[in-house]
């Protein structure tokens, strides 16, 4: 089986591209004969599903393993059975497939290497590099201190080697409870860096696990576990974010003084992918479904990459935006608006174009033929003349968008008003003659008359007109639910807002739903769908619900960034 997937791998791995510090790293291992196989792994935790942000690590893990040859394992770090699930495992394989990657035969879990790890940590207790705490959280948590003062030893630091040896064969027999005994390295209580005041390596949780069932009572700690498992599996660059920056010098600690192949795998950070509008905390993530601010993981308005797809992004845009924000060492903001415009960029030459009315004005055309109906030819992507036409039914009464209408439209408003001619797009020409109004003075319809010479979209005397709207037939249209999501918070950082709980600063037109007409063709597309409501944006038709029964169509992305224009107004 191949390391990869090359069907969906996106060129952008393996084109012109720039050179980024881990790039030149990986190269000069290789001219140096350091290594002669370029071995990454995606280690994903199975609590929670991966969301944007994980896109880019698994962007540079999958994507440097293919350009240079080599291979990407995919491993579960799943060491914490309380919060992990098989749910969380299986979603993560399906998103790193979405997103084009592929891992072949080197998937592996932490969890493989129990035993490995159990007789590791006994290694640092025989060389009384470790011992076994009796600790509470808090004494344990009084005794570390703060950066700026040195810790405190615990009162078993000095318990004799044998004696820790068997308290930890005894804990792994399930004789205690949860919490009544830790393995802890013996490093440093004056180290200014917390990761190194004899952190917890082990610790007793009675809890069945998703992989091993209950085999296991006790459970390594993620330092101690991940570097280990690193190193078992030969990996040649260990790529991670910015945040466990500060957990190297353990992992280079606990590969140094255990018996471990050389070379030892070599931690390198990046920054992470940080988007405007949205949190990234997998505890705020799931704070915000368990909690019901979202309708699941996959709601569309969530950062994760189940979100995300059924939402309609395309992998392609995730993976050149990981491209384009590029490998750096520094901390950042990277505008959403990046992300809708790759999304633009992705759908544009092979979303078909249907016509949709999200806010429906009537229209009658009352010079055309009561009972009469006709089609008109409408081309389907203007991107791609490959993709033909289609027939779109016409007849006396239509529903237009109201917004295309104003009764008394300023100079540079080119769409219908009273007097005022239009084109309906790949139909004619109409003349609006009349407005209607209910008593309270809002316009319920609008009379119009059509140029029988103009369909087509011209006249034989070759008048032109300025505007086009899109329309849909009254009578053959689709009622469709629709779907318009907008960005789920209303500020650009709501995780470095500190005067809000980012729960306070959640958008609340976040999402719009319409009962909308819509051009029979559109109700007809596959569930997940990409198409262009014309005028509109990009819509994709929802994965788990629509139908032809029940059209239910999702917006991705407008066709221009209207948070832009708020912004330019403000």
């Amino acid at each position: 089986m191949s390391d990869t997937n090359e069907k969906d791998t996106p060129a952008d791995t393996s084109a012109e591209t720039s050179k980024h510090f881990i790039r030149q790293m990986i190269e000069d291992d290789l001219a140096s004969g350091k290594h002669s196989t370029v071995v990454t792994r995606f280690p994903p935790e199975p609590n929670g599903y991966l969301h944007i942000g994980h896109a880019k690590a698994i962007c540079l893990d999958f994507g440097m393993a293919l350009e240079y040859g080599g291979r990407c394992h995919l491993r579960f770090d799943d060491t914490n059975p309380v919060k992990e699930d098989i749910e969380y495992v299986e979603s993560i394989q399906n998103d790193i497939r979405w997103l084009g990657f592929d891992w072949g035969e080197h998937k592996f879990y932490c969890s493989d290497y129990f035993q490995q790890l159990y007789d590791y940590a006994a290694q640092l207790i025989e060389k009384d590099l470790a011992y076994v705490c009796d600790l509470d959280v808090e004494a344990f948590g009084e005794c570390r201190g703060v950066p700026n003062k040195p810790g405190k030893d615990s009162p078993n630091r000095n318990r004799p080697v044998a004696e820790s040896l068997d308290l930890f064969t005894r804990m792994k027999a399930g004789e205690f409870e949860d919490g009544s005994y830790v393995v802890r390295a013996k490093i440093d209580m004056a180290s200014p860096n917390l990761h190194l005041r004899d952190p917890a390596i082990y610790r007793i949780k009675h809890a069945t696990h998703h992989h091993t069932g209950d085999d296991w009572c006790i459970y390594p700690m993620y330092d101690f576990a991940h570097c280990l498992s690193d190193s078992i599996e030969g990996i040649t660059h260990s790529l991670c974010t910015l945040e466990f920056e500060v957990h190297r010098p353990l992992y280079d600690w606990i590969l140094d003084n255990l018996d471990v192949p050389k070379p030892q795998p070599r931690q390198t950070e990046f920054s992470r992918l940080n988007l405007s509008y949205t949190v990234m905390s997998k505890r705020k993530l799931l704070q915000l479904v368990t909690e019901g601010h979202v309708a699941g993981w996959d709601d569309p308005r969530m950062p994760t990459l189940a979100g995300l797809r059924r939402r309609g992004v395309p992998p392609e845009a995730i993976r050149n935006l990981c491209e384009q924000v590029g490998i750096t060492k520094y901390k950042g903001l990277n505008d959403i608006g990046l992300l809708e415009n790759e999304v633009r960029s992705a759908l544009n030459p092979i979303a078909p174009r249907f016509m949709g009315v999200l806010d429906p004005l009537k229209v009658v055309i009352t010079n055309y033929p009561d009972g009469d109906e006709e089609t008109f030819e409408a081309v389907n992507n203007p991107e791609n003349e490959a993709d033909g036409t289609r027939a779109v039914p016409f007849s006396r009464e239509l529903w237009i968008d109201r917004a295309d209408f104003m009764e008394e439209p300023p100079r540079k408003f080119f769409r219908l008003g009273p007097g005022r001619e239009v084109r309906l797009r790949a139909a004619c020409y109409i003349t609006c003659t009349d407005v209607v109004k209910d008593n309270d003075g809002t316009i319920t319809e609008l009379h119009c008359t059509y140029d029988p010479e103009s369909r087509g979209g011209s006249t034989p005397d070759g008048r032109r007109v300025k505007g086009t709207i899109h329309w849909v037939s009254a009578k053959h249209a689709v009622m469709a639910e629709v779907r318009l999501y907008d960005r789920l918070f209303s500020v650009e950082s709501p995780d470095g807002d500190k005067e809000h709980h980012f729960l306070e600063l959640i958008n609340p037109d976040s999402l719009d739903v319409r009962s909308c007409p819509v051009e029979p063709a559109v109700a007809e597309l596959a569930p997940g769908s990409h198409f262009q409501f014309e005028r509109i944006g990009y819509f994709i038709t929802d994965s788990k619900e629509h139908g032809p029964d029940k059209p239910v169509f999702n917006r991705t992305v407008p066709l221009r960034d209207s948070w832009a224009k708020k912004a330019k107004k403000s």
